[in-house]
């Protein structure tokens, strides 16, 4: 059975916020709860899957642009999954510099034969009216970006509130979703994996 690696770069939902520590947060494995991770998910979901956990907490896009070639490039992943934005627009950054900085990183995937899931940010539950309509704008600028040119991966819809879609459906903090929550996300992104047929 052929591996597939997985590269998941991103910030504190990534990372595993507030339930672990990243690899890169507490080398060389993690710590914590390893169910608080929406890598550990997908690896739960196909034993041919190697994923790796490259988030790092509080980290904005142009962070994750800056380490993409070490974290993700010289890993050489079939699949990289690009979630980040949040820490952007909760520093007061409007859409598009978030959006400069995810395209950057989708075309850094392209240029090394990687297959970029441009997934969306995640809600979280004290943001004001500004915050809401910045991270409904970039989630639809992703969705619209990958269509036809890359994998897409609606991880916002996976941890959001049915009837709140601002919130999240449960955390343990209002800022990050709760093991359920990177199950869910987990498993979004194992069926975006399964449907481009990894």
């Amino acid at each position: 059975m052929a591996r597939v690696k997985v590269v998941g770069i991103g910030d504190s939902t990534t990372a595993g916020t507030p339930g672990f520590l990243s690899p890169l947060e507490a080398p060389p494995v993690g710590r914590g709860d390893p169910e608080s991770q929406y890598s550990y998910w997908v690896a739960r979901a196909d034993p041919k899957w190697d994923v790796l956990n490259r988030g790092v907490n509080g980290q904005t896009s142009g962070q994750m642009l800056a380490r993409f070639q070490a974290d993700v490039v010289d890993e050489a992943p079939a699949v990289v999954v690009v979630l980040g934005g949040v820490n952007d627009i909760y520093g007061g950054a409007g859409p598009a510099s978030v959006e400069r900085n995810l395209e950057a990183m989708y075309a850094l995937a392209g240029r090394n034969k990687i297959v970029a899931i441009g997934a969306t940010i995640l809600p979280y539950n004290t943001s004001g009216r500004r915050e809401r309509a910045a991270i409904r704008a970039v989630n639809a600028w992703v969705e619209a970006s990958c269509r036809g040119t890359r994998l897409f991966c609606d991880t916002n819809a996976a941890v959001a509130d049915p009837g709140d879609p601002d919130r999240l459906a449960s955390s343990p903090d209002g800022l990050h979703p709760d093991p359920q929550g990177y199950r869910k996300m987990g498993e979004a992104v194992a069926a975006t994996l399964e449907r481009a047929g990894f």
